[in-house]
């Protein structure tokens, strides 16, 4: 596996890997999480565009799991991370995530930032196996304020979330 920058050709691949990455979601009882629709086409080709987006590919060049990512204050901030069921449990989402941390040093971004639900056992557990920590309220910065403002207007505080920060 190779972390690359996605090409146009890859974009329709990362919509597939979303949608087979919120399937296991239902066995929460979080069907509307796994039915949301994936970032469209032309978002994810914005991310590309503006080298923000990254897959992580298979011996045969193929997309198994994909990052796209924003600066929010003086962060990079995760605002999508997806692996392929079929590739999950090795080390495809965490060699994502460090591959953006690489990146971010680069723009002399202090941390790497990221919304999850908290008790997904592949969400919030998972960050902070990989160095991210909760932030508290006080914490928040007024990006990660706007970002979870937003995810409530779509419906996403039906469940439990919470914001994440690991330091660089």
């Amino acid at each position: 596996m190779r972390i690359r920058p996605a090409r146009r050709s890859d974009l329709p691949l990362l919509q597939e890997i979303e949608r087979a990455a919120g399937e296991p979601f239902r066995t929460l009882a979080m069907s509307a999480v796994a039915d949301d629709e994936p970032p469209p086409l032309d978002l994810l080709d914005e991310y590309r565009k503006a080298g923000r987006a990254w897959v992580a590919a298979d011996t045969d060049d193929r997309p198994v799991g994909y990052l796209i990512a924003d600066p929010v204050d003086d962060a990079a901030h995760v605002e999508q991370v997806s692996v392929h069921p079929s590739v999950a449990r090795r080390g495809v989402g965490s060699a994502l995530i460090d591959h953006l941390a690489l990146w971010a040093a680069e723009q002399r971004l202090e941390a790497l930032t990221l919304t999850t639900f908290s008790h997904v056992p592949w969400n919030a557990p998972y960050y902070t196996r990989l160095g991210f920590r909760t932030l508290t309220e006080a914490e928040l910065t007024d990006g990660l304020r706007k970002i979870r403002a937003e995810e409530a207007e779509h419906g996403l505080d039906r469940w439990p979330r919470v914001c994440m920060r690991r330091e660089l």
